[in-house]
């Protein structure tokens, strides 16, 4: 990622009920135009993975640069074989993939989501709840000036 890139931090919730998929492809596509170029995935499944699925899609039309911010090592054994054959195929598109911790510790996702904050310019954000990795998320991007624009 070079230091000119605009840097956009995406998190969300797993559980997508009624989510507007064309809603965030429209919201992707409005981001590059305004000049934000790379995309920062925390790789859980829902949100994360469809956002990934877009831009991936998106950047077959366009110069993108996409960063798989994982927290743990080996963290696509938690998730369904579905899922998880997604998630490889999803991480073998980005351009790095950036895993914090060697295995799996108490506030790993929590830290990962700070480290995505720290590096963004805009968080885009699907949170609907008050509380949880989303909600702390969100939060966190506030308390540091890091504007915040929901979907």
């Amino acid at each position: 990622m070079s230091e000119r890139e605009k840097v956009v931090a995406l998190t969300g919730h797993r559980e997508l009920d009624a989510f507007d998929e064309n809603e965030l492809a429209y919201e992707l596509e409005r981001l590059t135009e305004e000049g934000y170029t790379a995309f920062l995935c925390g790789m859980a499944q829902g949100f994360d993975l469809l956002a990934l699925k877009l831009l991936v899609a998106l950047k077959q039309k366009k110069k993108l640069y996409l960063e798989a911010c994982v927290p743990f090592e080996g963290h696509e054994n938690s998730l369904s074989r579905a899922t998880r054959e997604r998630y490889l195929e999803l991480l073998s598109a980005c351009d790095r993939k950036t895993v914090l911790f060697p295995a799996y510790c108490a506030g790993c996702y929590l830290a990962r989501d700070r480290y995505m904050v720290d590096c963004a310019d805009l968080v885009l954000a699907h949170c609907e709840k008050e509380t949880g990795g989303t909600a702390y998320t969100v939060n966190y991007a506030k308390k540091r000036g890091v504007p915040v624009r929901y979907i």
